[in-house]
């Protein structure tokens, strides 16, 4: 088992850079790679659906915990109110032209188009993290993406759940609305708690290994899931909360704890979509699962999804442009076909004919949307270059109750050209080594900085913030940012 497994790891790993070659999202080739793997072809028999509910939703938690590590808020400041409305208005919008449509041309009963309307709505956190974070959009656009599928598993997951079970749902429309209105507040109170207490902890303990920050901030992602389930509340909000709060914190050892949250993301993509692909029986599938798909995800893109931002999108006054980026951009991926695996786990009468219906769904939006992505951002003009910040490391200095900090120089930073005193650091920081081309060398103040110079700076506790600020202002803005206001 071990050698198999390590054997697919690394073929995933490998079809990571080939999906890249070719412009094919990778969420396909680890589908592809999970049928290949079932009992169709190699053999592998793998059909609980309690299973991969169970497991769909611990790789979730840990692909938001990623996303939330590695969103700025600076980026989502601005588009809150934006992914918000999307993430309720436009998630109730959606399912109801989806049912609707659903109900009347594939002729489903109202409790199966409602579940179908639910199952495909939410946008995915994994597709939208691997797939946008490569397309250079516009921060608000991003961080409205992002936002969205953060907070949109909450209402879709609990509407799911409650079509899927027995009883329906109880209390009406109005209890229903107020259960979603619970869960999303209570989720993302409990993950401000968490990541709150958690950013406190990190400062203030010295871990004895680095290694440890980055299990210790998704040990503290995993508790605010848990604490958030178990108190009723969305866990999904809670974790993308708690890891956005972390990663905008100053924490320890930060670029690190990011990379490995990243690898483990990866890992987490890999075994949840060959689980999925596994899970799939490709002679289930017949021409009206096939015209379902289509239909359903035509539907999704030309009209539900447009419809949903155009509502959000009319008390905000968005520019066109970006109202049709936010139309085209509504991906897909694991979290509909994670959902559409709860209604075969309660044995809800036809879930198998859902879950086929979504799968086909998945893979066609999929292969038409995501690759054109660029093109669509590029031809409506939401694209923004702007300069990369400088990549800064911080690990603690104990005794003299200080931080040491680590700058790396991209080649797009504007501290390149700058000199040392034009940084005008916080009183008590000091550059106080550089390496440039393999050799260490003691700066002074007229000491010009180089794009892929390593800094080290050294400054106290109380003015780190103040001090990553400070860089990362040059790094954009160069030597004369803060005098303007943008560049701060």
């Amino acid at each position: 088992m071990l050698l198999a497994g390590s054997v697919i790891l690394l073929l995933a790993i490998l079809a990571v850079r080939a999906s890249v070659r070719i412009g094919l999202p990778s969420l396909l080739i680890y589908l592809a790679m999970g049928i290949l793997l079932g009992e169709a072809v190699l053999g592998i028999h793998f059909d609980d659906a309690k299973t991969a509910h169970a497991l769909g939703f611990a790789a979730l938690v840990v692909i938001l915990t990623e996303g939330g590590l590695t969103t700025k808020w600076a980026d989502v400041r601005p588009s809150l109110t934006v992914g918000l409305l999307l993430a309720t208005l436009g998630i109730t919008v959606s399912v109801v032209v989806v049912a609707l449509v659903a109900h009347y041309v594939l002729d489903l009963p109202w409790e199966l188009a409602l579940l179908v309307g639910a199952i495909t709505s939410p946008t995915d956190a994994a597709a939208v993290f691997t797939v946008l974070r490569s397309v250079p959009l516009r921060p608000s656009l991003r961080g409205a993406l992002e936002v969205e599928s953060g907070l949109n598993d909450a209402p879709t997951v609990l509407l799911v759940v409650l079509l899927s079970a027995p009883g329906g749902i109880e209390g009406g429309p109005l209890g229903f609305v107020g259960i979603v209105v619970y869960e999303l507040v209570g989720g993302v109170l409990l993950g401000a708690l968490a990541g709150l207490a958690g950013a406190v902890m990190l400062r203030r303990v010295a871990l004895p290994a680095s290694g440890l920050y980055p299990i210790t901030v998704l040990a503290i992602a995993v508790l605010s899931y848990a604490g958030a389930s178990a108190l009723h509340a969305s866990g999904f909000a809670a974790v993308y909360i708690t890891a956005l709060w972390l990663g905008n914190s100053e924490l320890p050892h930060r670029s690190s704890t990011r990379s490995f949250a990243e690898g483990f993301a990866w890992l987490a993509q890999i075994g949840l979509f060959i689980m999925l692909g596994l899970l799939v029986s490709p002679s289930d599938f017949d021409v009206a699962h096939l015209v379902g798909g289509v239909v359903i995800g035509a539907v999704l893109t030309l009209l539900a999804r447009p419809l949903s931002v155009v509502v959000c999108a009319l008390p905000l006054k968005l520019p066109w442009r970006e109202q049709g980026f936010l139309s085209l951009a509504g991906l897909r991926g694991a979290v509909p076909i994670v959902l559409a695996a709860i209604p075969i786990a309660e044995r809800v009468p036809r879930a198998v004919d859902v879950f086929n219906v979504v799968f086909v769904l998945v893979v066609v939006l999929t292969v038409v949307t995501a690759p054109a992505l660029p093109w669509i951002a590029t031809r409506l003009r939401v694209i923004e270059e702007r300069p990369r910040d400088a990549e800064v490391e911080a690990a603690p200095l104990e005794h003299i109750d200080a931080d040491l900090l680590q700058v790396y120089i991209t080649q797009q930073s504007r501290l390149h050209g700058v000199e040392i005193g034009e940084l005008r650091l916080p009183p008590g920081t000091s550059v106080s080594l550089i390496v440039r081309d393999r050799t260490s060398f003691t700066p002074d103040l007229r000491t010009t900085l180089k794009r892929g110079d390593d800094l080290l700076v050294v400054t106290p506790r109380r003015d780190r913030g103040a001090t990553e600020r400070r860089l990362q202002a040059v790094s954009r803005g160069g030597r004369l940012a803060g005098w303007m206001r943008d560049d701060e």
